[in-house]
């Protein structure tokens, strides 16, 4: 809907857009559109066009800044070089906060031990990057991912699970799959529903569906879940002990959209009001701890070919940059 208005409205301007564009873009928008298989009719072309030289523009002039030593990541054009900002936040995000339902909370005493530096890919806890598509369900990767965690530290067995699962079968009252959803829900749904399938018996389609679950595919089971207190210290230790952490940040600003490289903080982050799920996997820093190095690593779902293969290191202990500390949850098996 918002993205058939954005186009709407801005097909009056095409003839007016047309004149302003910058021919020296030429072969890189042609290449941009080949990488990403892209392509438009006449005047949609001119207007993805327009948008695009926007971004890139707005990239470019970021990564000089860069070289300056005004920022500490970088930023790259990706797939998401030709979307407006109401677009991009409608397809690519997916987090709906709901109301906290009962769980249980971690106290920091039981976590006594946090060492400088964790990244649990190194331990097998984690599946390869995925994909949520142009659809808002990361909610749903956030929530198997740290099911994934879990069942492996239970097993031993690293099996990817299925978000589709979540999506057709969880119900419009509790959430509305590619509109959005809550990880807390989807664990409860777990929890009731005696199971959630594997990735290759039900594997995902960017969209909902009729549910099609059947149990004798189950892979995951979850038995409580945990909220843990809003504190970047509580999460750490939790992180350290615990394995994979559902999360939710902001990712409206611009910057977070075409991250690439190095460690993310962007001060224009709403931490009360994050919009997108996300999973920590660890943390650590770049040089001294005390120069403010230091960092959350942090697997998204819009596949390798976005940020560091797929991740980004968030800022850590910067006043729960980006909102990565507000919601974090876990599931236990």
């Amino acid at each position: 809907m918002i993205a058939g208005l954005f186009l709407a409205i801005l097909c009056l301007e095409a003839d007016l857009t047309a004149s302003t564009l910058d021919p020296s873009l030429d072969v890189a928008w042609h290449e941009w559109k080949i990488k990403h298989g892209k392509t438009f009719n006449m005047n949609e072309e001119i207007l993805r066009r327009a948008v695009w030289e926007k971004n890139f523009q707005m990239i470019d002039l970021h990564n000089w800044e860069y070289l300056e030593g005004k920022h500490d990541f970088t930023m790259a054009m990706n797939a998401f070089g030709d979307l407006s900002d109401a677009e991009f936040k409608e397809m690519m995000t997916g987090f709906q906060m709901q109301r906290i339902k009962k769980t249980h909370v971690i106290q920091d005493p039981l976590f006594l031990y946090a060492p400088k530096y964790v990244d649990w890919r190194e331990q097998g806890y984690v599946t390869l990057v995925k994909n949520q598509g142009h659809c808002a369900s990361s909610w749903a990767f956030s929530a198997t991912g740290a099911l994934e965690g879990q069942m492996f530290r239970k097993t031993g067995r690293l099996i990817p699970l299925s978000e589709q699962n979540l999506l057709d079968c969880m119900g419009l009252n509790v959430t509305h799959g590619c509109s959005g959803g809550f990880m807390q829900d989807a664990f409860q749904y777990v929890k009731d529903n005696g199971g959630l399938a594997t990735e290759e018996s039900y594997p995902y389609r960017g969209q909902g569906r009729n549910c099609t679950y059947h149990s004798e595919n189950s892979a995951a089971n979850v038995t409580d879940f945990v909220q843990i207190p809003e504190s970047e210290d509580s999460l750490m230790k939790a992180v350290a002990n615990v394995g994979p952490i559902s999360v939710a940040v902001d990712a409206s600003p611009v910057s977070f959209r075409f991250y690439d490289s190095g460690i993310y903080y962007e001060p224009r982050c709403r931490s009360l009001h994050p919009n997108h799920a996300v999973l920590v996997v660890g943390y650590g820093s770049e040089g001294a701890e005390s120069d403010g190095n230091t960092y959350w690593l942090v697997k998204n779902s819009w596949g390798e070919d976005w940020g560091m293969e797929g991740y980004i290191k968030i800022a850590k202990d910067w006043n729960n940059n980006c909102g990565v500390a507000t919601h974090a949850i876990y599931p236990i098996v």
